[in-house]
């Protein structure tokens, strides 16, 4: 089988696994409980480990409400835009924290501008959001990603080339604009998280983006003064 063939079968196997997600959100969505806390976005958010730190910690009793996780790993922000009534709308939140967006720093299909492109689309979700939610909107800044480990795997350097420091700081500035223009809060909880250059520190990611739970229980001390409606 060539590469492109390869390609081509892994991205069928990610879109069905996708769709098995969005399926298991939407039936768990007629059981949720309206006004409570929604984390949503991508990978960077599904494996947030939140259900479990929430139990650890009794943040139930200690916030008064609960915690909803609906991220989708490899979601870009059409796709997001596609699913949004399950992975945002029909939870009917009252506190949404949104890290959505990091897929889409790539070298688009069309050949536009990832940047664009993401802000355009983001800009989407959030005119949404407001008119169909009251809601108190947090815009997560994007997580550092370790380059010295994301060098050492062909495919993740190909794959994850334009995720650089110089870009997540991009697309975080446009975010921030965004939070300023629907009256949303753009928080930045990496703090912690950065190794002396900037970068992600290497003991707290698994290949580079992706991050271990040490890193995430971080990325929630850092959240406390948020977690409340």
């Amino acid at each position: 089988m060539d590469k492109d063939a390869m390609m081509e079968m892994r991205e069928q196997i990610n879109r069905e696994e996708k769709a098995r997600k969005l399926e298991n959100y939407r039936q768990q969505n007629m059981y949720v409980k309206p006004g409570q806390i929604l984390f949503t976005g991508s990978s960077l958010m599904e494996y947030f480990p939140i259900s479990e730190y929430w139990m650890e910690e009794n943040l139930t009793e200690k916030t008064g409400c609960f915690a909803y996780n609906r991220g989708i790993a490899g979601c870009t922000t059409d796709e997001f835009l596609q699913a949004i009534d399950i992975m945002m709308l029909d939870l009917e939140p009252s506190v949404i924290f949104i890290n959505i967006g990091t897929n889409d720093i790539a070298p688009q299909e069309d050949g536009s501008n990832w940047l664009d492109h993401l802000v355009r689309n983001y800009d989407e979700i959030l005119r949404i959001g407001r008119e169909s939610l009251d809601a108190v909107f947090y815009l997560m800044a994007y997580y550092p990603v370790c380059r010295k480990v994301l060098e050492q795997d062909p495919l993740r350097r190909e794959k994850f080339v334009l995720r650089t420091k110089e870009n997540l700081a991009l697309a975080n500035s446009e975010v921030e604009a965004l939070a300023a223009k629907y009256g949303a809060k753009y928080i930045d909880v990496n703090e912690g998280l950065y190794d002396e250059d900037g970068d992600m520190k290497e003991d707290f990611t698994v290949e580079g983006v992706h991050m271990f739970s040490e890193a995430y229980r971080i990325v929630l001390n850092n959240l406390r003064p948020y977690l409340k409606r």
